[in-house]
């Protein structure tokens, strides 16, 4: 029954969702080919082909850093849970959905560097991821699930940690229309949007 201590269901969650973020995480790199230089060229012409990859980099090294972010904090999140309830599994399973697409989505953005509509593409996919992001972290540090002994701020910084995941993925989303390859910089906003968060609770 939902709510009831049940250790190895939960534990069964993790472990399916961490192995779904590895697997994600680990496809990235299939995109980024190795290029086709003709046997017995010079070096220029192997500069010029890696710099041709250039893109592809950038995608990889980008969406490496958002999906691990997005395992550190179902991590964080999961690691306050003490029991199972089987009301997380759609949602849970929604944000993997979301977080194993992100190859594809990389992979289009990085092909089509400046482009607006893979950049919109790519950041509203990661808006949505976040919004799933948060409503699964949500779920995992509220009762049922949540221990009964945690301290009520340990479980509100994470769910605000996911609701600045979600304010950085909408301004990137926002700078996409705009400036599409100035997109990624909207994520750097994370930690302002994060004070901003706590300084509104200090005042509430």
């Amino acid at each position: 029954m939902a709510g009831e201590p049940t250790d190895h269901a939960l534990e069964r969650l993790v472990f399916f969702s961490d192995a779904v973020f590895a697997i994600a995480i680990t496809l990235l790199v299939i995109e980024v080919h190795v290029p086709h230089v003709a046997h017995g060229s010079g070096d220029a012409a192997y500069l010029q082909a890696l710099a041709y990859l250039i893109p592809n980099f950038i995608g990889f090294i980008v969406s490496f850093a958002v999906i691990g972010l997005f395992w550190a904090g179902h991590h964080r999140a999961f690691s306050l849970a003490r029991r199972y309830d089987g009301g997380v599994v759609p949602w849970n399973l929604m944000l993997l959905g979301t977080i194993a697409f992100m190859p594809f989505v990389t992979a289009f953005v990085s092909a089509h560097q400046g482009a607006r509509v893979p950049a919109v593409l790519y950041w509203s996919w990661l808006l949505l991821t976040a919004a799933l992001n948060l409503k699964v972290n949500s779920f995992a540090t509220r009762p049922p699930m949540v221990a009964p002994d945690l301290p009520p701020e340990t479980a509100a910084a994470v769910r605000r940690r996911s609701r600045s995941v979600v304010l950085g993925a909408a301004t990137a989303f926002a700078i996409a229309w705009i400036v599409p390859v100035a997109a990624p910089v909207g994520m750097a906003t994370m930690p302002l949007w994060r004070w901003l968060l706590g300084r509104r609770v200090k005042r509430s």
